[in-house]
Order: C-alpha cells, then sequence, then structure tokens
C-alpha cells in the first residue's frame, strides 16, 4: 500500500503549488473536533496509511511528518513503513511539536494550509501567531482532498431521536434555563458550540452519525429567548420538527452555520469555548462582530453545556448503576466461556476476530443496547501491546492459544449509559514476569478505586496513586491513566481525565459527585504482551468533618481480575484487602444476574487471597 499512499501525497502536493500552500495540514478530526470522525473525514489515513484514531499528517515539497502519541507508535511505524512519511513520536525526548517544526522549517513569507473547518479555534488561532513571526500566512479555505479523493464516502446522515426525560434526568427547559442563566452572569447575549455530545446532551436528542457514537452532524446558537439548530434536512423527523416548535427552535441548514453566524444580529457578547468551535467558524463569527465594529466581544471559556454534562442527575446516576451491572455480568459470561473454549482442544481454534463477535453479540442482546461504544479491543499475545489494536480477518487476527495473555477492551452504548471495561486473562501457563506486570497493573487500578481525597482534587493530584507501582519498578503507560465517560454519549468524555502530565493552557477541573471517571493503568512490551485493567469509577461524597469534604470513588464495573495472574508477593496488605473487597462486591452484586454454572464459576473466581 505504500506505493498508493506515496502517488497521493504526490497528487496532494501538486494540488499545494497549485494553489501556493507550501505545507499542508491534515488533522484527525471532523468539522467538530470529534475524537472519533465519520468516514468522509478520514484524509488524513487516506494520504498516510495510518488507520489510528489520533495523529496529523504535514506535508511540505520535501518531506512529509505524521505526528501520533504513545498509544499509536508501535501501530503508526508498522503502517507507515516504505511510504516515506516520517513518524513524529509526540512527547518523546528530542521530537518537536508540529507548531515546533513548523517553527523551524517554514522560510518567510511562506504560506500554511488546513480545511479552518476541522482545526480547533484554539490551534489555528495558534499557528495564526506563528506564522505571523515567520511573515507567513494561513489558507484555510481549502479541503484539498476534495479534488484527489474520487470515490470519498459521502457525509453520514441519519434521522435524529428525542432522548426521553426517563434516560435524560432532566428537559430540555432545564438545561436551557441553567445555561443562559451562565450568559447572563457573563454578560454574553448568545452561546455557540458545535462539539456534537455537548448539543445532543443539551437539546436531548441523539443521532447516528459517527460509528459508535450516538450522535448527529450539527451546529448550535442559543440566545435568551431561541435557539438555532444546524443540522441536515435528512436528520429532520416529524416528531423532531414537532419538539422543536415546542421549545423554540429554528431548524436550519447544516452547511449554512457560518453564513448565518456572519450576518446574525448579535446585539450583546457571544460565548464560546475554543475548543468547541473550529477555526472557521471562530473566524466568520468574529467577523460578524467586527462588522458591526459596536464594543462586541467574543467571550472565549469552558463550556458551560461542557461542565453540566460531565456530572450526572440522579436518574442517570440510577440507570448507568444499573447498566453497568447488567454489562459486567455479559464480561463474566464472555470470559468463562472464553477460557473454557480456548482450553477445548475438541474444537477448532479460536481467533481474536471470533472472540470479539461473541461477545459483541452476547451484549447486543441485553434489552436496551443500542450500539457498542468503539470497537471491540480484543488482542492476544504481541498483539496486545498495541493500546488501540483491532483484530481484521486475514490482516492481523491472532489464533488463542491455551497459554500467556489475552486482552479485551469492549463496551456498549445503552439508552441507561455508556460502559467501557478491559480485563486481560490468562488463557493458560504464563511467566514469571507476566505475574508480577498484571499485579503491578491490578495493584495501580486497585491504589486508585480504593483512594479518599479532598474536595478540589484533579486528576493531575490522584494520578500518582497509580503509577507509583510502575514508577517504582522503572515502567509506565504513555497514555492516562483516566478519561470520563458520558450517558449514552461518548466513551471518551472531558473535562474530567486523570493523567500525571499538565498541558500549557488546560486547566484540570476538580471531580464533583456523579462525575464517573476510567481507572486504566497498563503494561506494553512491543513484540511480547499488553496488559491493561480498566474499571470505571463513580465519584461519590465519603465524608464532611472539621477538616474538610471528603470524597471517594465507587466501582461501576464489576468484573473480578484474573487471580492466576496474581502473583501475592507484590501485595502490600492493604492492597490485598482492597482486591478482596472488590471481588466480594462483584460476587454479591452480579450473583444474581447469572445462571447456575456462571455463579459457580464467579464464586471461584472471587475467592478471597
Amino acid at each position: 500500500m505504500s506505493a498508493i499512499h506515496k502517488d497521493r501525497i504526490e497528487k496532494l502536493r501538486a494540488a499545494m503549488k497549485e494553489k501556493g500552500i507550501d505545507a499542508y495540514m491534515i488533522p484527525t478530526a471532523d468539522y467538530h473536533n470529534s475524537e472519533y470522525a465519520a468516514d468522509y473525514f478520514h484524509a488524513r489515513e487516506y494520504f498516510s496509511g495510518f488507520t489510528g484514531s489520533a495523529g496529523t499528517l504535514l506535508v511540505r515539497q520535501e518531506e512529509a511528518c505524521l505526528w501520533t502519541d504513545g498509544r499509536y507508535f508501535i501501530q503508526a511505524a508498522g503502517e507507515l513503513e516504505g511510504s516515506g512519511i516520517t513518524l513524529m513520536k509526540s512527547g518523546e525526548a528530542g521530537v518537536p511539536t508540529l507548531e515546533e517544526y513548523l517553527d523551524q522549517k517554514m522560510e518567510e513569507g511562506s504560506v500554511l494550509g488546513f480545511d479552518g473547518r476541522c482545526v480547533p479555534c484554539r490551534e489555528g488561532k495558534a499557528l495564526e501567531k506563528m506564522m505571523r513571526r515567520r511573515k507567513g500566512s494561513l489558507n484555510t479555505a481549502f479541503d484539498l482532498a476534495d479534488g484527489i479523493w474520487t470515490d470519498r464516502p459521502a457525509l453520514p446522515c441519519h434521522t435524529v431521536m428525542i432522548l426521553e426525560d426517563d434516560y435524560s434526568g432532566e428537559d430540555i427547559e432545564s438545561k436551557l434555563t441553567r445555561l443562559r442563566e451562565v450568559l447572563r452572569e457573563e454578560g454574553a447575549q448568545t452561546y455557540i458550540d458545535s462539539k456534537l455530545d455537548n448539543i445532543m446532551w443539551l437539546l436531548n436528542i441523539r443521532g447516528e452519525d459517527v460509528t459508535c457514537n450516538p450522535v448527529a452532524l450539527t451546529h448550535v446558537l442559543v440566545d435568551h429567548r431561541n435557539v438555532y439548530l444546524f443540522i441536515q434536512d435528512g436528520e429532520v423527523t416529524g416528531e423532531l420538527r414537532s419538539y422543536a416548535a415546542l421549545h423554540r427552535i429554528s431548524i436550519l441548514p447544516y452547511e449554512d452555520f457560518e453564513d448565518f453566524l456572519a450576518i446574525y444580529d448579535h446585539r450583546g457578547d457571544m460565548l464560546c469555548d475554543q475548543s468547541c468551535v473550529s477555526y472557521s467558524v471562530f473566524l466568520a463569527a468574529a467577523g460578524g462582530l467586527d462588522k458591526k465594529s459596536m464594543g462586541f466581544e467574543m467571550i472565549t471559556k469552558k463550556s458551560p453545556v461542557g461542565q453540566f454534562k460531565c456530572v450526572k442527575n440522579k436518574v442517570e446516576i440510577a440507570n448507568i448503576r444499573g447498566c453497568y451491572k447488567r454489562d459486567s455480568a455479559v464480561m463474566c459470561r464472555f470470559i468463562k466461556w472464553l477460557t473454557e473454549r480456548v482450553a477445548d482442544k475438541e474444537k477448532e481454534p479460536l481467533r481474536e476476530s471470533e472472540a470479539a463477535a461473541r461477545l459483541n453479540h452476547m451484549r447486543s442482546e441485553l434489552s436496551d443496547f443500542m450500539d457498542l461504544s468503539f470497537s471491540t479491543i480484543s488482542a492476544y499475545g504481541p498483539n496486545a501491546a498495541m493500546m488501540h489494536y483491532e483484530a481484521v480477518p486475514e490482516v492481523s487476527d491472532a489464533e488463542l492459544r491455551p497459554e500467556g495473555m489475552y486482552l479485551v477492551d469492549s463496551g456498549g452504548q445503552y439508552l441507561t449509559g455508556t460502559t467501557d471495561v478491559t480485563r486481560t486473562i490468562a488463557l493458560g501457563p504464563v511467566t514469571a514476569e507476566m505475574k508480577k506486570h498484571y499485579t503491578l497493573t491490578a495493584v495501580s487500578n486497585l491504589q486508585l478505586m480504593g483512594a479518599v481525597f479532598m474536595d478540589g482534587c484533579t486528576g493531575a493530584n490522584l494520578d500518582i496513586l497509580a503509577r507509583e507501582p510502575m514508577w517504582r519498578e522503572g515502567l509506565d503507560y504513555k497514555c492516562g491513566t483516566g478519561h470520563g465517560i458520558g450517558y449514552y454519549l461518548g466513551v471518551h468524555e472531558s473535562p474530567p481525565s486523570i493523567r500525571w502530565k499538565v498541558f500549557p493552557g488546560r486547566a484540570d477541573e476538580p471531580f464533583e459527585p456523579g462525575m464517573i471517571v476510567s481507572d486504566e493503568p497498563g503494561v506494553y512490551l512491543e513484540g511480547k504482551y499488553g496488559i491493561r485493567i480498566e474499571t470505571i469509577l463513580e465519584v461519590v461524597d465519603h465524608e464532611e468533618n472539621e477538616s474538610g469534604r471528603f470524597l471517594s470513588f465507587e466501582p461501576l464495573t464489576l468484573v473480578p481480575f484474573d487471580k492466576k495472574l496474581i502473583d501475592p508477593d507484590y501485595l502490600t496488605p492493604f492492597t490485598r484487602k482492597l482486591l478482596n473487597d472488590y471481588h466480594e462486591r462483584v460476587c454479591n452484586e452480579i450473583m444474581p444476574l447469572l445462571g447456575p454454572a456462571e455463579q459457580e464459576w464467579l464464586i471461584s473466581q472471587t475467592e478471597p487471597i
């Protein structure tokens, strides 16, 4: 495939030359800064061959480079081989950021190009500032893939559904009232947002435009009286039109958003989150403000909708708890089935993709199942060292043998919540090193799960609880420890996160009761194996006394760890108790959801160590 991608990049270079563009940037993004983008937006993959969900391709006449993070170093190295594209390992010593690279390489007066609809406002403004220093400029008007990618998929378009209050827990009028109160506090007249999960949450609607993400391609503008929803006509049902009329929502064409902003009569300041609108949207809105030149301002701050969304209400929490119990029961049934199936010498060998298909089917049988929350990662042996590996029949699809370890990371979208769980399982004999690394991962997971912390703490305060056992042994994992999770929305939801690195300009949000976060440390040894244990946690009140208010975590995921992989030598009395207490809870809460044979299996898996 490398020859195909070389040819595509040469065609891109020719298009750049025609437009007077010296360097062209293609991020992994849609018009909404979504983590996962529909096939229409996979231009970076089309030109580079790299299939990971995060990365940026930069093409100059002299060279092409691709930046991605530690989750994808192994995968990217393999997929870029022979393409002529240089892999830039983000965060590694000596590797410049894309902006640093451009600052070094771009000559004075040169032009950097990108599709401004696919670059977040904050990043676009930083690149604009950098190019000004180089006495250069930006050209953000062209999607150069359009003239080259002749069989490009169509823009996705599916009908939208209304999420009933029994699932949302708060009606649209209450949500709009809360947003408008923030506008008044900020002295703003309008709010704009292009972030899909924000819009879905605010308006209590869901869509199907992005695989595994129940969102519709939309933009929104809210003022003190009206809501303007920009959506493709094919998405709109009679039910949505009636719902919109009831709540003063004007439905307008999706493609008209930027033109609307340029002519909209603001009558006051506009509030937006620079991570929630594109550079093109920002330019259109700011241009409209400038034309009126009457002192209007663009107020840029964190989206209040994002803040509201990540703290689940009582209905959502109750639904989520039940959802995770049912989902955990499916995982228990799957692990029992898998270990017995692999050990059965009378049956044909099982492959990674077949195991994934079985688990996906088991989940789909739950009554309120809507979709997977991401493509199931079913990885055996060395494949598990790639954090976002996906088994593909006849391409990469290892046979599961009765030895070593198997990792499965999976989740579902349900009307009652979004799930995400990872367990690593012994399929047979394992080495002492495997047991050591698995136990360290378990200890890391348990220490974070068992944390008690002051109100006001952020993920940056707590990350050390998970990493310290790893760091003590000279190990680390090239990703965050945890992320937020939506309610029948994105499996990765901001702002909650747990990580040790502090990024300039990015302020951490303190934990609040009702937030849902993942806890997923791991060990990844290229060419050998990968281990990850992911448990989803709910932030809850712990106690309040003269010293202050304390919070803690309650596990939502209730799936046993693999005791065959636990080396007690690496457990302290405290972590041993954490493990035994967790297993007791798993047994008590999941047992009623299982059949007799499965109950017997669960008892054996959760006996105290």
